[in-house]
């Protein structure tokens, strides 16, 4: 729905910088860049994906160790239920069920940090790139940036492409 939205806004303002290009013969001048392309090229943002993928792998470790310890506590209090009262087996059941709610407890709180990490990662980087896509622009004497990232609501893109200009003056190759 909402790429339906960006679409038809994006025709709008075709149709009104068409119009408005007529009754003050001068053009609308619009053109496209790829914006994730862009964060995705930077040197920063890949330092910050190995950054986050290390982070995944610290939780990843820590969560397997909790997990083969709670199975292995779960396979000691099965055999050793049998020599127990059932006061002491209730007991066994109640600590692995604790123990198995910090396990989902951890787990929730890692994604919650991963994703809290990769937006205080990569916010400075969408603002960087934002900055350069408006000084370009306004470089070249553009009127409209569209997004021609793919799922933005763009369908079609034969217009100029800034990406490259923007790409320069961030300093990508």
């Amino acid at each position: 729905m909402k790429q339906v939205k960006t679409l038809i806004a994006a025709v709008a303002l075709i149709f009104a910088g068409i119009n408005l290009g007529h009754a003050q013969a001068q053009p609308t001048k619009i053109c496209h860049v790829a914006s994730q392309e862009l964060v995705e090229s930077m040197p920063s943002a890949i330092a910050a994906d190995k950054q986050l993928r290390n982070l995944a792998k610290t939780y990843e470790t820590k969560l397997s160790a909790m997990d083969k310890e709670l199975k292995t506590r779960y396979q000691t209090a099965q055999e050793a239920a049998p020599q127990r009262t059932q006061e002491e087996n209730e007991r066994v059941l109640a600590e692995l069920a604790e123990g198995q709610k910090k396990l989902e407890e951890y787990y929730q709180n890692s994604q919650k940090a991963m994703g809290q990490k990769r937006t205080d990662l990569l916010k400075p980087l969408y603002k960087q790139v934002r900055e350069s896509i408006f000084k370009v622009a306004r470089a070249k004497g553009f009127d409209y940036v569209l997004d021609s990232t793919t799922g933005t609501g763009i369908i079609m893109a034969d217009g100029y492409d800034l990406t490259n200009d923007v790409k320069a003056d961030l300093g990508i190759k």
